[in-house]
């Protein structure tokens, strides 16, 4: 079994591979569903991930220009209402007023494309861009953590590479693009990541490899060829572990930042997709 035609890379499944590369064949070569939970107390993971989709819809609904006064009196529960009041008193200043929320970008890589959405992008027709990211993490992750994931690595590259369709046909310099993760639960310390030409050099060839690598493996779609991760931490918050033989239980839901890309931000069927 090999990658699907349409298959698409993205941060997310990238960093399944590079987390373990058995998850990535189990989830998205074999595209098998495991019925397992990621973390305990099932309900309150579920409930958590429902609460941070809710606050993602807010922040779109007022970058898109809603009034602030119409949202606050949305009814939401109390961690939604809570990130939504960080969110109004803790706001990033330094914005380019060009902004595109809930936008899909793709070019290619290898031979297939990769695919990203962004919280929003806010750019200065050949000035400067700024990626925004929303968190609803727990905690807040150390920086050389943030720096080493792979949707630091993916979204200023694939910005830059596919910037000619929001900047007015001309390509960003790497070193006019900045990553911003904003946290909820900690609105005055946002995290930023300043691009450049070598780092943009980096990730080019870096992303390149990785996908060559699984679309080499994925044809022959032989277990030994996708080993288990060496760190079993990481099994404890996947789904596939007790087939792995990794364990049966799932990992207490106070240490769970595993899925803090949030899936739900990768609906891509609903929002408009620019092509490079």
């Amino acid at each position: 079994m090999t990658l699907l035609p349409g298959f698409q890379f993205s941060q997310s499944n990238l960093q399944d591979y590079v987390d373990c590369p058995q998850r990535f064949r189990l989830r998205h070569v074999q595209r098998l569903a495991w019925p397992a939970h990621e973390a305990e107390p099932a309900l309150e993971n579920e409930r958590y991930k429902i609460q941070g989709a809710a606050f993602h819809r807010l922040v779109h609904q007022h970058v898109l220009g809603i009034p602030e006064e119409k949202l606050t009196r949305t009814k939401v529960d109390g961690n939604v209402r809570r990130w939504w009041q960080s969110y109004l008193t803790g706001q990033l200043t330094d914005l380019p007023s060009r902004r595109y929320p809930e936008i899909i970008l793709s070019a290619p890589l290898a031979e297939h494309r990769l695919v990203a959405k962004y919280d929003l992008l806010a750019i200065e027709l050949g000035k400067r861009a700024k990626i925004v990211d929303w968190k609803t993490s727990r905690n807040r992750p150390p920086s050389h953590w943030l720096a080493a994931r792979l949707q630091t690595r993916v979204y200023p590259y694939l910005l830059v590479q596919a910037s000619p369709q929001l900047n007015s046909g001309h390509q960003l310099e790497p070193e006019q693009v900045e990553m911003i993760y904003w946290f909820a639960e900690y609105p005055q310390r946002p995290e930023r990541i300043a691009y450049s030409l070598a780092q943009y050099e980096k990730d080019a060839t870096y992303l390149d490899s990785l996908a060559r690598e699984i679309e080499q493996i994925s044809q022959e779609d032989q277990a030994e060829s996708f080993p288990l991760t060496s760190d079993e931490k990481l099994c404890r918050y996947c789904s596939y572990r007790s087939l792995c033989q990794r364990g049966v239980e799932a990992g207490p839901l106070e240490g769970y930042e595993l899925g803090w890309e949030d899936d739900f931000a990768l609906d891509f069927e609903q929002v408009a997709e620019i092509e490079y």
